[in-house]
């Protein structure tokens, strides 16, 4: 009687233990479903992420492109002769005027500051080694690219 007891009980373990394992199996399935579906949900947010970077780049690209494009225009403009001679040549005259107006007014605030430390007690030539700067130094230096490396440059494009 034990033995048809036991073999009852055996039999039907074995019979459920291959359901129980297809039970776990589908669980297992189900979960790596589900963590599929929120890897590729994760996916997709950062390739709309990734998509609205591209989108933002070529806006940005694009509107650096039609700024430069104006700027060029508003340049090559402000170069063009407009026809009427007295704005013509107050527009030429603009940038000459300004540069000489500026360099008078550093000459003359470099001056003031040689006569004021000469009657100050100092000799001239201690006046004019402390008059000059490392700042004096680059703007000679600029100016001077400026003008000459400009012609070589004009050469060149021509």
């Amino acid at each position: 009687m034990i033995e048809t007891l036991l073999g009852g009980l055996l039999g039907g373990a074995f019979r459920l233990a291959p359901e129980f394992l297809k039970w776990l199996d589908r669980k297992g399935e189900r979960g790596h479903e589900l963590s599929m579906q929120d890897k590729a949900l994760e996916f997709e947010k950062l390739r709309g992420a990734q998509r609205m970077a591209e989108i933002g780049a070529s806006a940005d690209a694009a509107w650096n492109t039609g700024a430069i494009e104006a700027l060029k225009e508003a340049v090559s403009a402000q170069g063009r002769p407009s026809g009427v001679k007295w704005a013509d040549a107050l527009s030429s005259s603009v940038r000459p005027v300004i540069t000489y107006w500026m360099m008078a007014l550093y000459c003359a605030a470099k001056f003031a500051a040689f006569i004021g430390v000469v009657q100050a007690g100092a000799d001239w030539g201690t006046a004019v080694l402390h008059g000059w700067t490392d700042a004096d130094q680059a703007l000679w230096a600029g100016v001077l690219n400026f003008w000459f490396l400009g012609r070589v440059f004009d050469r060149v494009r021509s």
